[in-house]
C-alpha cells in the first residue's frame, strides 16, 4: 500500500505523490507480468543462459521455475515481496520491484535446484538482466497496445 503523509506541508504531499507513482508503477509492472508469465519467462531464462549466467541441463527446467516464481509474484502480498527482496533492496538505487524479486529468486533458491549446475555472475549482473528484458517486453506491450487502438 502506498504510504500517505497529508499533514499539509508542501514536502509530505510531494512525498505522498512519489510514493503514490512508485505504487501505480508496481501494480502496472505486477499486472504485465501476470499477462505475460509464459513470454517473459522464455525470455528471461533463454537470456540468463546464452549470456553464461546461469549453467543448467535443462532450459525448460529454469524456465518453469521462473513460471512459478512470477506466479507467486503476482499473487502475493506486499509483505512477502518485500521480505523477498529485502537483502537486495541496496543493489540499486530506484529498482524495478520484479526484477529485483527475480533476482532475489535467482539468487537464493534457483542456485539449489536440481537441474542448475551453477550461477555466475554478479547479482548486479543478473538483476540488470532481468530487468533489460523487462523494460522490451513492457515496451514491446505499448507498441502492440498502441498499435491495436
Amino acid at each position: 500500500m502506498a504510504k500517505i503523509f497529508y499533514t499539509g506541508n508542501k514536502e509530505e504531499k510531494l512525498l505522498s505523490k512519489i510514493e503514490s507513482s512508485k505504487e501505480r508503477e508496481r501494480i502496472r509492472t505486477i499486472t504485465t507480468i501476470r499477462d505475460n508469465i509464459e513470454t517473459f519467462s522464455n525470455k528471461v531464462s533463454m537470456k540468463l543462459i546464452e549470456q553464461g549466467l546461469i549453467e543448467t541441463v535443462s532450459k525448460s527446467s529454469v524456465e518453469k521455475q521462473i513460471v512459478r516464481c512470477l506466479d507467486t509474484l503476482c499473487t502475493a502480498e506486499d509483505f512477502d515481496i518485500d521480505y523477498m527482496v529485502a537483502p537486495f533492496r541496496t543493489l540499486i538505487s530506484n529498482p524495478n520491484i520484479a526484477s529485483l524479486y527475480l533476482t532475489a529468486f535467482i539468487v537464493e533458491k534457483l542456485i539449489n535446484h536440481k537441474d542448475v549446475v551453477d550461477i555466475y555472475g554478479s547479482d548486479e549482473d543478473i538483476y540488470f538482466s532481468i530487468n533489460k528484458e523487462l523494460a522490451i517486453l513492457g515496451f514491446e506491450i505499448r507498441v502492440l497496445k498502441g498499435a491495436t487502438m
